[in-house]
């Protein structure tokens, strides 16, 4: 059985109950002092914490996504590769379809009402990275209509480790745009969900390594460069946009700020403005101090040159530890950069806040983007 699996979190809730009900019963006869009896009890309360610490962990991780698999869990991480051989030309392809899911929304077996979601692994020529992701195309893409006309697309990134089914099975990104389809309110948009770990289980922060994973390229250049040949999508900046949360959402102000020719729209739902340094990164900078400074965003701000991008920043009052932060940047921002922002009064690092922040930051980011 699977960590995300009921059943699995359905027999740790049965466990721990099963154990709290045995302690009861057997406190009594454990009440005497010699140390046999201590050792029994000291065990049934062990046993019991342990099993209560299971199920409100595995209910944790299926409610936020943190992890997709035992093996993810415990850094076994199963997932293809980051090295591929592969082969490229007019006989090659780089994109490969591993399967397609409905949405759930009403008609979600039909592409034409309600989108599809396709399974596609993506191999990187310049990075030589691979990673799995999942597309989602909108209604519009299905419609005689819109036969022969390209669509914009926005990259969406989870944090770390983050799982990328949690960004429709949980935050409801192309649920949402159905909605916001229906009622007019933004262009349909393809959606292309990935988790920003590409190189497994290392975090690497959408940063190219030296004698490392080049992760920033993969983004930048392969991702759009595979997605595009293989779906009708805008090949310039102004057909892309980034949007992702806590790490995903550094990931998308850094990449956009850095690549103007790649990415023109951003939007950062609890991002930070700079780059961790901690057992889960390593050294991500390689003792090279010019390129730390030009991934930290608020260095970026205030010595460098202010490219012409628009960037939505979210945070909250009270419950988000980037609301100074926040400020600053918004403070710091200079033209032709052009900014917006959502500041709840309060609201804690999680999928709650963020999918209060979704719909707003959604409409915002599909009708900046043109095809």
């Amino acid at each position: 059985m699977g960590l995300t699996s009921k059943k699995v979190l359905l027999l740790a809730v049965l466990v721990a109950v099963a154990l709290f009900i045995l302690t009861i019963w057997l406190w009594p006869r454990l009440s005497k002092g010699n140390w046999r009896t201590v050792l029994g009890r000291v065990g049934l309360l062990l046993a019991t914490q342990l099993s209560l610490f299971a199920a409100v962990g595995l209910f944790a991780n299926n409610s936020f996504g943190f992890y997709a698999s035992w093996a993810d869990l415990f850094g076994q991480e199963q997932e293809p590769g980051v090295v591929t051989n592969y082969q490229t030309g007019p006989n090659g392809t780089k994109l490969q379809m591993l399967g397609t899911e409905r949405i759930s929304v009403q008609n979600g077996s039909r592409p034409s009402s309600a989108g599809r979601i396709d399974k596609v692994l993506i191999r990187g020529e310049h990075s030589k990275i691979a990673s799995p992701a999942f597309v989602y195309l909108p209604p519009q893409y299905f419609q005689k209509k819109y036969a022969k006309k390209k669509f914009p697309a926005a990259l969406v990134l989870t944090g770390y480790p983050g799982t990328a089914e949690a960004l429709y099975k949980k935050l409801h990104f192309p649920q949402t745009q159905h909605g916001l389809l229906k009622e007019h309110r933004m262009r349909p948009t393809v959606l292309v969900m990935m988790r920003p770990t590409v190189a497994p289980p290392r975090d690497t922060e959408c940063v190219d390594i030296p004698n490392g994973p080049q992760t920033e390229s993969f983004f930048t250049r392969d991702l759009r460069a595979d997605i595009t040949e293989h779906y009708r999508i805008g090949r310039e900046a102004k057909s892309w946009g980034v949007i992702g949360d806590s790490t995903g959402g550094y990931c998308a102000l850094k990449m956009t700020m850095r690549h103007p020719e790649a990415y023109s729209t951003a939007v950062a739902l609890s991002g930070a403005y700079k780059a961790p340094l901690d057992a889960t990164t390593g050294d991500l900078f390689g003792g090279d101090l010019r390129l730390e400074r030009e991934n930290n965003l608020l260095w970026r701000q205030r010595h460098l040159p202010a490219p012409p991008v628009n960037l939505l920043v979210t945070s909250s009052k009270q419950g988000e530890g980037n609301y100074k932060q926040t400020l600053r940047f918004i403070e710091q921002t200079k033209s032709p950069t052009r900014i917006s922002s959502i500041i709840l009064d309060s609201g804690g690092h999680n999928f709650n806040t963020w999918r209060r922040e979704i719909p707003a930051a959604l409409e915002w980011l599909g009708n900046h983007l043109k095809a």
